[in-house]
């Protein structure tokens, strides 16, 4: 299993969200512990995983496109 640790900092570069903004609103709102992000050996240091990061940032962009259904089976982008 190998992963992609990414300090908050680093994360924040390849976001580009600050990482106060990181911190303070997305983690453990968007971001949750274990899934997106550890504190190895119960530390305060935090941990972000990129590809579970990066892999939910697709997803939200893909779910956020909005299609109006229309006559005959198409769809209008909308």
């Amino acid at each position: 299993m190998s992963h992609t640790l990414l300090t908050t900092n680093e994360l924040a570069g390849r976001i580009k969200f600050s990482a106060n903004y990181i911190n303070s609103t997305l983690r453990d709102s968007v971001f949750i512990e274990g899934k997106h992000y550890i504190r190895p050996f119960n530390g305060r240091k935090i941990l972000y995983l990129w590809e579970e990061v990066e892999s939910d940032l697709y997803k939200s962009a893909i779910r956020n496109v909005h299609y109006i259904p229309m006559a005959g089976g198409r769809v209008c982008n909308g």
